[in-house]
């Protein structure tokens, strides 16, 4: 991977910050990652959804909508019902390390070096 600082990098630094402080903000509410993990395997109506994750119906329809619209998700209509799966195969990938390694700092909390630690120290 190209170093961002590097003086013939052709991307702009600036444009590629913004970029991933947006996706980041995508990714910073709980129940958008309790979705994403519902549908990492498979695709899911707003029904199934809605039974998986505890939420309202009008909280879960605002949070895929935001998914849909930043395009992580992507969706269908059968009938009357809605059907989300993932688009953005990579902001899985990223959600699902970052969420395993905490779940692992979580675990074992003192095997887990300071320097290699994402969660934040909670006294």
């Amino acid at each position: 991977m190209q170093q961002l600082n590097e003086p013939d990098a052709v991307v702009d630094k600036n444009r590629v910050f913004e970029l991933a402080a947006e996706l980041f903000s995508i990714l910073s509410a709980p129940t958008r990652l309790r979705i994403l993990n519902a549908l990492c395997d498979r695709e899911k109506s707003v029904s199934e959804l809605l039974a998986e994750i505890e939420t309202t119906q009008p909280n879960l329809s605002q949070h895929l909508n935001l998914l849909y619209r930043a395009g992580v998700l992507t969706k269908r209509k059968e009938g009357t019902q809605v059907y989300y799966r993932v688009q953005s195969v990579q902001a899985v990938a990223l959600c699902r390390t970052v969420c395993t390694q905490i779940a692992i700092e979580l675990d074992e909390p003192v095997g887990v070096p300071a320097s290699h630690r994402l969660a934040p120290c909670r006294s």
